[in-house]
Parts: C-alpha cells; structure tokens; sequence
C-alpha cells in the first residue's frame, strides 16, 4: 500500500519550495534524523524547531534513508521504512515539508536549500556537529541552534520498553 503523502517532497521540490519561501519573505527551519518511532520528545523537539521560524516559518525534514539508518543503527534497525516514517511526521501541524537523503552526511542539502536556521536536539554541540555540515552551514549563513533535550525519551528507550512488554 502506497501512503498519499504531499509533504514528501524530491529535494528538487523543496529547493522549489525554498525559493518560494524565500521570495515571499518566510524563513525555513530545517532538521534531520532518524524519527523511527515517534515519541514525546521527538515531538516536543521539533514543535520548538519549527517555532524558531516565527509566525511565518516552515520547518523541513531531512530524513535519514533506511540504508542510511541502518548503517547508523545496525541491522534491526529503522523499525518503520523510510515512508511511513515520513508520513508519521507529515501528519503533524508543524512539520511543513520531509526530504529523504540518501548520502551520509547533508552538505550537498544544506548547501542547495540555504535554511534561515538549522536546528539539533541539545545531545548536540557545534563540536559534534560533523565538519562538512558546519562548514555548509557556515557557507549557506544559516544560523545552528540547539534545542533543549527532553531527557527520558529515546527510540532505543521505546524499543526495550516494548521487548520488555512482550511486543516485540
């Protein structure tokens, strides 16, 4: 079964997308990661995320592919494919458009997208932030914040939480 999902977009659309924002005088958030199963905290995360572009903003995903989450997570691992993970986050009000990358890292999205501002939970700091990335922030003028970390919730944590219960 195939989930209709218009906030999926080609990086090709969201560029598009960009430069209407851009045009129309919004700014654009954007974050990246896994969202395997989405939780308290990735939620809470990404309704500040996206409050960073103000009244006028949009928040944009970059999901990590399910190679991608393998390589990162090991062999059990996304638990949902990279479709329904991004339709899980396009249902949210504040989630205005999700990209699939492919490549390890997002030098060549942040450098094609140029966001206003990009965001990282608070487990991050500019000095785990990989190089390349910095540096195409950097080239781009985006400006990196780091969000507060709502401790207690992790995927890995739901996962042995739902082992523990028998579900899995």
């Amino acid at each position: 079964m195939t989930l209709e999902n218009p906030k999926l977009l080609t990086l090709e659309q969201a560029v598009a997308a960009r430069e209407k924002m851009r045009a129309e005088g919004r700014r654009l958030v954007l974050t990246n990661g896994v969202f395997d199963l989405l939780h308290t905290g990735h939620l809470y995360y990404l309704q500040k995320a996206r409050a960073l572009g103000g009244a006028n903003g949009a928040l944009f995903i970059a999901l990590n592919s399910d190679a991608s989450v393998k390589a990162l997570k090991g062999p059990l691992r996304p638990v949902q494919d990279e479709a329904q993970r991004a339709y899980a986050l396009a249902a949210t009000w504040f989630v205005d458009g999700v990209f699939v990358f492919r490549e390890p890292r997002l030098t060549a999205e942040i450098l094609a997208l140029e966001p206003d501002i990009y965001a990282k939970a608070g487990d991050y700091t500019l000095e785990k932030l990989d190089a390349g990335e910095r540096a195409a922030l950097q080239t781009a003028g985006t400006k990196i914040e780091f969000l507060p970390f709502l401790p207690g919730f992790s995927t890995t944590g739901l996962i042995a939480k739902i082992k523990a219960a028998g579900g899995i």
